[in-house]
């Protein structure tokens, strides 16, 4: 994926062949994306998984803002996605990465319904991920990279990523407009390190890179 930036704001939403030429996705990749945002939109309709009001958009606002977060570790191969409810940003990531050998994507969900949709993504896609039902605390999991998107505020997500920290894994979570206040929260009860990135999908958006994590308040 190129390391690009936003080009200057047009009218309407981002499109299929604007996300192509901000991402370098092919032709494949397209496909499996408008395949994922039909299933999303189809069980969508039976439980609570995106906000029906964001489908229309969903080329910059699911699409595009899981997708940068792999120009900014180009070079990881294992990622987890905690709390990833609809696959965000971790089934758009596996999409992007199926031609990586070695690109494996952990897609972490306590709540069994969200699972059984994200099963039917990965086997209809053929994706290279796995489910996991479970709390993203209690797996073994070794990865080069955590993730999450409105998993929780900041203070509790370095709580829930924790073991994969000290496992070696950065993190790159992202955020909406909030963020230093959730950081100056986090700071606390947390000794990290941590790296405020804009957002390619809204400018008020931000991505945070934490390359370590450990209790107690920052010295």
């Amino acid at each position: 994926m190129p390391d690009a930036t936003r080009p200057d704001p047009s009218p309407g939403p981002l499109t299929r062949s604007g996300f192509a030429a901000l991402t370098g996705a092919d032709d494949r990749a397209l496909e499996d994306l408008e395949a994922y945002r039909g299933l999303l939109e189809d069980w969508n309709q039976r439980m609570n998984l995106v906000g029906p009001a964001t489908l229309p958009d969903f080329w910059s606002r699911h699409a595009l803002d899981s997708a940068q977060l792999l120009a900014l570790e180009p070079a990881a191969l294992t990622w987890a996605d905690l709390g990833t409810g609809a696959g965000l940003p971790g089934v758009v990531l596996a999409i992007l990465g199926r031609n990586r050998p070695g690109f494996h994507v952990h897609l972490v969900e306590s709540m069994a319904k969200r699972c059984r949709f994200l099963e039917a993504v990965v086997d209809q896609l053929g994706l290279p991920a796995s489910v996991h039902n479970a709390r993203a605390e209690a797996l073994d999991l070794t990865v080069d990279i955590v993730t999450s998107r409105a998993c929780a505020p900041l203070v509790r997500l370095l709580g829930y990523a924790r073991p994969y920290f000290r496992r070696g894994a950065t993190g790159l979570f992202l955020k909406g407009q909030d963020v230093v206040a959730e950081i100056e929260e986090a700071t606390r009860s947390w000794d990290f390190e941590v790296e405020i990135l804009p957002s390619l999908s809204d400018d008020r958006g931000r991505i945070l890179r934490i390359r370590s994590s450990g209790r107690g308040p920052r010295r």
